[in-house]
């Protein structure tokens, strides 16, 4: 049995309310991510996204292993970390008497917290060289928002890579990761290494790319082209 599972999870939403996405990433001990899910929630919040995540990726792993959780919602992990007792305490009204906003979503993880070891880690979002399981999760969590199909390892053939950890998507309102690499996409790679960009994005220079443009792959993730030849 293994000694510690560690895993990212993320929610995305395209509007907040938006187009609405979860997704998890699980990885092996060396910190390789080896499976990986995502769901659409059709028009929900952010907050709604991050809670189903987690929700989900407790629902997806073994409740006998010892499980580290990275996210970099601080709404979700408050929630089910600090407040949680006091909200329960006071019937499920928050400080302030109201009623606790996703409570179904919030029980539903006390529920599978009660009976396992659960580490949570805050990681910071949208950073330069920022955990790469979080990155993973953000990317999945995003694509899927935007198609609204779930995807993941158990949805295609068994080769089927995780998401390509790329600068984040949630402050974009054209969608998620660029390029062939990914699921879903419906960019094709040339000979010359370069695909058509199935989402809209910003290449490393600062200036951005639209959908449909060619960019390629370089040391600092997608961008343009001409810049990949520069950094060579």
């Amino acid at each position: 049995m293994d000694e510690r599972i560690i895993a990212a999870c993320d929610g995305a939403s395209k509007g907040n309310p938006g187009p609405a996405a979860w997704a998890w990433v699980l990885a092996d001990g060396q910190e390789n991510p080896q499976r990986w899910e995502a769901g659409p929630l059709g028009t929900a919040t952010n907050n709604v996204a991050e809670l189903t995540a987690l929700l989900e990726l407790l629902r997806s792993t073994d409740p006998a292993v010892p499980l580290e959780v990275r996210m970099d919602s601080q709404y979700a992990m408050n929630a089910v970390t600090k407040w949680l007792p006091g909200w329960k305490r006071n019937g499920w009204k928050t400080s302030a008497g109201k009623p606790v906003a996703n409570r179904e979503l919030v029980v539903g993880i006390d529920e599978l917290l009660s009976s396992r070891s659960v580490t949570f880690r805050y990681v910071p979002a949208h950073q330069v060289g920022g955990d790469p399981l979080n990155a993973l999760a953000d990317q999945a969590a995003s694509e899927a928002a935007v198609s609204q199909q779930a995807a993941g390892t158990a949805h295609g053939t068994a080769d089927m890579p995780v998401p390509v950890p790329a600068r984040s998507t949630k402050s974009r309102t054209a969608g998620a990761a660029e390029g062939g690499a990914t699921s879903g996409s419906t960019g094709r790679a040339r000979s010359s290494g370069t695909i058509r960009a199935k989402f809209a994005g910003r290449c490393h220079c600062g200036k951005p790319y639209a959908a449909k443009d060619m960019i390629a792959k370089n040391p600092n993730g997608w961008g343009h082209p001409e810049c990949r030849a520069a950094l060579a």
